[in-house]
């Protein structure tokens, strides 16, 4: 259903709603109040030049928020027929006249569904998204909801220069501009490091940043990052209950209920449960999650934030089918390749965190972060491990499990100022974080037929499902001389930060920033050789934007960054722990591009970029992992998002990307093979139009070009173009119901690899029908 447009008028000034802006530049501060409060305000940018202000938070009506923000500026407000305007204070004098200020016009409106004004993560300070000099795009509530988004996956298909990789049937795991990872999680900026399947119940936006971002987010921020922004109570009560049902057995209801207690205190409770099947033989999976939040304001300037999560899945782990002359092997798309029976993942994860913000009358705000998780995870897959032998008319299986324990403790302490050393304004942002991981991990090798020597099976190819007997061993170097993974691994992480948000004159700004970490591993190999190795790393991770100006809703944008990747956590299980590969990885990026906010409501931006890494892991058949000294990446983005008319919503964007690695992989690749699940063009984008305030449609069209299974580069997935649309309709003020319908013409394509054996078939039709009630 469409929101209803706000009413742009002084009869609104008397209602009173929940702000949060943070404290910095006065004309970005109030740029997004009009967003918030949807309102018309008259001002002239260039007079609010190295003006700034405290920020605002809590219940206001519009015009004692308007005076608050204005606190100390030298401006007032004053309210006109059509809006409000932004005035100098009167000077003392025998002329008390007031003279408004030659204005423009900044609007809102609260039919925005999928522009998002500004971001919070990408530099720890509430800034507006065309002021961060590097491509994001923000996956909004509205949108998560328009297109039934469930995961990471769904979520980024139509996020220009990000892929999805299969992750083995049992994590999410992304490429960002040529880089998979299954490690660059983040909550509230918050590491979420594990490897599983996470949902987006309890989220209210999707951030993805990408390019280096080793200053903001430490280790990690490689190629990219992804943000999860978690829905918190606050003083807007919502009381929504959803429930769908679809294709493959599909059921799955969601609760979102916010309580005010009274004027200091709110709380909120999310909820899920999903159980469902697959077009997969034999494949299905089942969910659920609770999420409470209780959010105190003792004081108006002190905000304290608890919740805590409790999440299980549980689900086959599907690695797809294998490969035939370069190309996935041609069966029925639902073949599964091993026993789904004995092939299974399951993931416990409980979480605490806390927020403290504190304003204090200086104009400093503290800010505390505080998290602790731990995490118990196991999967056990039979898959193929070759590919089609046509002369034997079979495909090789192989089998393991592994079984991963986690305890996470992360603290995060920020000090944010705003100033002006003469004409010259200042956000400054400090900071230290410090974190632990403890990290067991223990991986056994799948023996058919009770054989120590038989670790893969043959099997037919017109009927490739196992039902031999399989058992699961740790091996420790007898006499096979093969060793399994049976570690312990303690991560300290000790880091100190600081950045600075330069507006030099109100057309040219500049971030500069560095992070310093302190990175300790103790990693204990209980198996084979028992190695005993510790390792430090001193890590300076740099930042440096530029952004021109030449009109207020246009920026041009230059940037330098760095990240590095300590060798830690799960990256320890699949490589021959050395000195050698304990070495980070590390990646730099060149960045330059432009963002214009073409309305408030509607925002294109286009990138192009450069990225490096070296010392890298590669993974490429059967579990095997590489080092390689480097590979290059470059490309170009182009997005569009936001409001085209008042009833047409659009998301979407265009990349084109190629890389190759840097130098020879013995074996393996040559220097100048290209990087794997790197499609050369990918096209994609999302259209809702509201045919009448109760009724709307939408289409999406996906486009990807071939690309390479692995840096073997010899197993090409086909390209392919899918189209999804859906139906939405209000049938009663309380009530609403849409129709998702996936894959609309039953394209047969291939969505993902792992490797040149591990390829992933996408999803044929498949409909999904949701109802959401309100109270």
């Amino acid at each position: 259903m469409p929101k209803s447009s706000v009413a742009q008028s002084v009869n609104t000034s008397a209602a009173v709603r929940t702000y949060d802006i943070s404290a910095g530049y006065l004309h970005d501060a109030l740029t997004q109040f009009s967003q918030q409060a949807g309102i018309k305000l008259a001002l002239d940018p260039a007079l609010l030049q190295g003006k700034v202000t405290h920020g605002l938070t809590g219940d206001f009506e519009i015009k004692a928020a308007l005076d608050q923000l204005l606190t100390g500026s030298g401006f007032q407000v004053i309210q006109r027929d059509d809006g409000f305007a932004i005035v100098a204070v009167p000077s003392a004098s025998p002329e008390p006249a007031v003279t408004t200020l030659p204005a423009i016009q900044v609007t809102a409106s609260n039919t925005n569904r999928y522009a998002a004004v500004s971001t919070s993560t990408a530099t720890k300070t509430n800034t507006l998204l065309r002021d961060v000099p590097q491509a994001i795009s923000v996956i909004t509530n509205e949108l998560i909801k328009d297109q039934s988004v469930r995961s990471i996956g769904d979520a980024v298909r139509y996020v220009p220069g990000v892929g999805i990789s299969q992750g083995e049937g049992n994590r999410d795991a992304l490429v960002f501009r040529g880089n998979r990872s299954t490690g660059d999680f983040f909550t509230d900026g918050i590491r979420d490091d594990v490897e599983y399947y996470r949902d987006l119940y309890n989220i209210e936006r999707v951030e993805v940043l990408k390019g280096a971002n080793g200053m903001i987010f430490g280790r990690g921020g490689s190629g990219g990052v992804v943000n999860r922004v978690s829905k918190q109570a606050n003083w807007n009560p919502t009381n929504e209950f959803s429930f769908q049902g679809g294709s493959f057995n599909l059921k799955r209801m969601t609760a979102d209920v916010g309580y005010v207690i009274n004027d200091m205190a709110a709380v909120r409770l999310n909820a899920l449960y999903e159980d469902a099947g697959s077009f997969r033989d034999g494949v299905s999976m089942e969910r659920l999650g609770i999420s409470p939040t209780v959010t105190l304001k003792p004081t108006h300037r002190t905000k304290i934030i608890a919740g805590m999560e409790r999440y299980h899945d549980d689900r086959t782990a599907d690695r797809g089918i294998t490969s035939f002359m370069g190309r996935p092997v041609d069966v029925d798309r639902s073949q599964f390749f091993g026993d789904p029976r004995r092939s299974h993942a399951n993931v416990d994860v409980l979480a605490f965190n806390s927020l403290i913000e504190h304003k204090f009358d200086t104009g400093v705000t503290l800010q505390n972060r505080t998290n602790y998780a731990t995490y118990d995870k196991f999967y056990q897959n039979v898959f193929a491990n070759g590919g089609l032998d046509d002369v034997l008319n079979e495909v090789s299986l192989g089998a393991y499990s592994n079984a991963t324990k986690r305890e996470n403790v992360f603290n995060q302490t920020n000090l944010l100022y705003s100033l002006n050393t003469g004409p010259i304004a200042h956000t400054l942002m400090a900071g230290i974080e410090v974190g632990r991981q403890e990290t067991h991990n223990r991986r056994a090798t799948g023996l058919f037929n009770n054989s120590l020597a038989m670790t893969s099976l043959p099997v037919s190819f017109s009927n490739p499902i196992t039902h031999v007997p399989i058992t699961f061993r740790t091996r420790n170097g007898g006499r096979d001389g093969d060793v399994d993974a049976l570690n312990r691994s303690v991560v300290n992480v000790t880091s100190l930060y600081i950045q600075d948000q330069i507006e030099i004159i109100p057309q040219l700004q500049a971030i500069v920033g560095v992070r310093y970490d302190l990175f300790e591993v103790d990693f204990q190999q209980k198996n084979g050789l028992r190695e005993h190795l510790k390792t430090r790393d001193d890590l300076i991770a740099p930042r440096f934007g530029l952004i021109y100006k030449p009109i207020t809703p246009v920026s041009f944008y230059a940037t330098y960054s760095q990240a590095y990747v300590p060798r830690a956590g799960d990256q320890l299980t699949a490589l021959n722990v050395t000195t050698e590969t304990l070495k980070p990885e590390k990646f730099t990026t060149l960045e330059t591009g432009v963002k214009w906010d073409i309305r408030p409501d509607l925002a294109f931006t286009a990138a192009v970029y450069q990225l490096d890494r070296t010392n890298v892991i590669n993974s490429v058949v059967g579990g095997q992992t590489f080092l390689t000294k480097g590979q290059r990446t470059e490309g170009v983005e182009v997005s569009l998002s936001g409001q085209l008319t008042s009833n047409w919503s659009v998301m979407g964007g265009y990349a084109y990307q190629v890389g190759e690695i840097t130098s020879d992989i013995q074996g393996v690749a040559k220097k100048g093979a290209s990087v794997a699940e790197l499609p050369r063009h990918t096209f994609s984008m999302w259209s809702r139009y509201d045919i009448t305030p109760s009724i709307g449609a939408a289409f999406g069209v996906i486009h990807r070009d071939s690309m390479l299974a692995s840096l073997t580069n010899r197993v090409t997935l086909p390209d392919f173009t899918r189209v999804d649309a859906a139906l939405f309709t209000q049938f009663t003020k309380s009530f609403r119901g849409q129709l998702n319908i996936e894959n609309l013409f039953n394209t047969k394509y291939f969505a993902s690899a792992q490797n040149d054996f591990n390829i992933a078939p996408g999803s044929p039709i498949a409909i999904r029908a949701t109802l959401i009630a309100n109270f």
